[in-house]
């Protein structure tokens, strides 16, 4: 099993930039560059070979999420999972943080590791991929979108509530925070290991601002708008069967506007489908990988 390695990002090889700089990243155009010092930002690696895998996790996470992703789907190709600018181990951003911030980011973070990359999110991780894809369609190879939805702009109420978990998470802090939430993040019969390790990465992942962010990000967010139908990069579309969060419905709905996708119900999982039933979702996006990247029935 390949082994990962977690450090801040460091500059290309062909860079003179010192890791401790800010890199500079995408075009002149303000609307293509990140605000986010690179320097700050944390990810988890593994793989020395084929062609980058950049995992996004959702609101409520960090890296660790993708930690069987990271196990063995590096036999493929490079993963890389990043802690979201604000959560975890990665730095606060300067100011206030759009979606098109996170995406930027990421574009950034893809620029910094060959120019171009295999994307997936899972849920509001989805929500920043499809963004990504939709402004930076040359450095998207292709997409894996998981348990996700359009965001919670497509409706008032959604909204409303995305962005009042920001001030429950002020009031009742992380721990507490974590222990309402994270039990349905995955199904009823979910071990009670899986349960605890999704609720303690959400207790340490989470923080303000950068959570504050992340919510505004997703109530202030519709991507039946313009995104979807932006997107050029193949798609592959999962959801958890037991999804209470995002729900199969609204996880289908991404395939409407989409030019290119497949949809694929993973059974016996809740919200973070990835982590519940890693073999099934894993074999998912390696058949994707295999078409749309051409990577080797063997690592």
């Amino acid at each position: 099993m390949t082994g990962h390695t977690a450090h801040p990002t460091l500059p290309p090889s062909s860079s003179s930039t010192s890791p401790e700089s800010s890199v500079a990243i995408g075009s002149s155009d303000s609307s293509t560059s990140s605000p986010y010092d690179l320097a700050g930002l944390h990810v988890e690696e593994a793989g020395d070979s084929g062609p980058v895998l950049l995992c996004l996790h959702g609101i409520g996470s960090s890296s660790a999420a993708f930690a069987p992703q990271l196990a063995t789907l590096s036999r493929y190709v490079r993963v890389v999972a990043w802690d979201a600018p604000g959560y975890a181990k990665s730095a606060d951003p300067a100011g206030p943080f759009t979606l098109d911030d996170f995406a930027d980011t990421a574009a950034a973070l893809i620029r910094q590791r060959g120019g171009r990359a295999h994307v997936l999110g899972v849920s509001w991780g989805g929500v920043i991929a499809v963004r990504l894809a939709a402004r930076h369609p040359e450095l998207v190879s292709s997409l894996i979108v998981a348990d996700s939805s359009a965001g919670s702009g497509t409706d008032p109420a959604k909204a409303e509530a995305m962005r009042a978990r920001a001030d429950e998470l002020a009031e009742a802090g992380s721990r507490a925070f974590a222990e309402r939430r994270g039990p349905r993040l995955v199904s009823e019969a979910a071990p009670e290991a899986l349960v605890q390790r999704v609720t303690d990465t959400m207790a340490r992942s989470l923080r303000l601002p950068g959570y504050r962010y992340a919510t505004e990000s997703m109530a202030a967010t519709d991507l039946r708008i313009a995104d979807l139908a932006a997107v050029t990069a193949p798609t592959l579309v999962l959801c958890g069967d037991q999804d209470r969060v995002t729900g199969i419905e609204a996880s289908q709905t991404l395939t409407a506007d989409l030019h290119s996708s497949v949809y694929v119900i993973v059974k016996d999982a809740g919200h973070l489908a990835n982590q519940e039933q890693p073999d099934a979702f894993d074999a998912w996006v390696l058949a994707h990988l295999r078409i749309s990247a051409g990577i080797a029935e063997a690592g």
